[in-house]
């Protein structure tokens, strides 16, 4: 038996430090029967299943914990990991067929019953309840107010994608217009931004993971701001799957919630440390220190949530945002597109 992780590199990375996803093949013998014992032993199959994450980050470190400590073979499932570079390249591929399960911010689910697919996509377990990235600055700010950001230049996120909207969100609640208070560039592609900001573009820069701390280590920027903790709990990042995939493997769809549920259970009851050196075959590319310190970061602010429940208030907060951004011209029954059952098993 095999347990197959493709490897899979980060988009979010800059040109001085790619990370790449931990590729790995581990061998596990298997007990051969005697054909004339009444002891005879049967392993149990494993279910191959493919998963498409829209970025190999430390930001989701609950599940590369479950990776990493032999959670998903524990709930008789063969993971393979695929990268998919962005929301809609994953979406892409949930659809297609090209993968069993996506992992990707829950708005994509969203556009994609809104534009009246009939095999809609499903979620049906949230990883993270906040947001992931930084606001850099190019000077220390201690008395940092998104006032601040007025009449400058911003190296943004892709219009409708979640970094992007949750950064407008946080303007508008503190009074900001962001077609008119300041410029947002959102023409660079997911990943370069830190390597442009260190090249001299822009004034500040929304950053996710390693990028704010390699900008920090490197003396090219300083973290000023947490929208993950400006913009309160958004149902971030989550999973989900098409409808009909559910339906007909419903022991896949729970055993796999079962694996990230201990992935998570992991996370509560262990330091930041702890979590770093678990998830540290998953970045190779990136030391010790520095995913320790991210990690640290994260867990600071309470990204993770202690269940994957993915609740009604939270998709309503989405909707709100994604309406904000104008994005949604009419709101989607959280019904159709969240089911909470295989959660609420995992959490017991």
């Amino acid at each position: 038996m095999k347990k197959r992780i493709l490897a899979c590199l980060s988009a979010a990375v800059l040109s001085l430090s790619l990370l790449a996803g931990c590729a790995q093949d581990t061998d596990k013998e298997t007990t051969e029967p005697e054909s004339t014992s009444e002891e005879k032993s049967e392993e149990k199959e494993l279910v191959e299943v493919t998963l498409n994450e829209v970025a190999h980050s430390i930001f989701y470190a609950p599940m590369y914990v479950a990776i990493e400590e032999g959670y998903f073979e524990e709930e008789g499932i063969d993971l393979t990991l695929i990268c998919g570079f962005g929301a809609d390249k994953t979406m892409t591929a949930v659809i297609s067929g090209e993968a069993d399960i996506g992992f990707m911010g829950s708005e994509a689910s969203i556009y994609t019953y809104a534009e009246g697919a009939t095999d809609y996509v499903v979620n049906f377990a949230q990883l993270t309840q906040r947001a992931g990235n930084f606001l850099v600055a190019r000077e220390e700010m201690p008395d940092f107010t998104w006032e601040d950001l007025k009449g400058h230049l911003v190296l943004g996120g892709r219009k409708g994608g979640m970094p992007e909207m949750v950064f407008e969100y946080i303007l508008k609640e503190n009074g900001i217009d962001p077609e008119t208070d300041l410029e947002i560039n959102q023409n660079i592609d997911f990943g370069s931004t830190a390597a442009a900001f260190s090249e001299g573009q822009g004034e500040f820069t929304v950053e996710f993971e390693p990028g704010a701390t390699t900008l920090e280590s490197e003396g090219k920027g300083y973290v000023v701001a947490s929208l993950g903790e400006d913009s309160g709990y958004v149902p971030y990042t989550a999973f989900s799957a098409k409808q009909s995939y559910i339906d007909e493997n419903p022991d896949v769809i729970q055993g796999f919630t079962n694996a990230l549920q201990k992935g998570m259970d992991y996370v509560q009851a262990h330091t930041p440390e702890e979590i770093a050196k678990i998830i540290e075959p998953q970045f190779p590319e990136t030391d010790l220190e520095t995913i320790t310190t991210i990690v640290t970061r994260y867990y600071d602010q309470d990204t993770w949530k202690s269940d994957l429940i993915f609740e009604e208030s939270s998709f309503d907060l989405l909707q709100d945002i994604l309406e904000s951004a104008g994005e949604l011209e009419e709101r989607v029954p959280y019904e159709d597109l969240v089911t909470t059952e295989f959660a609420d098993a995992a959490a017991k």
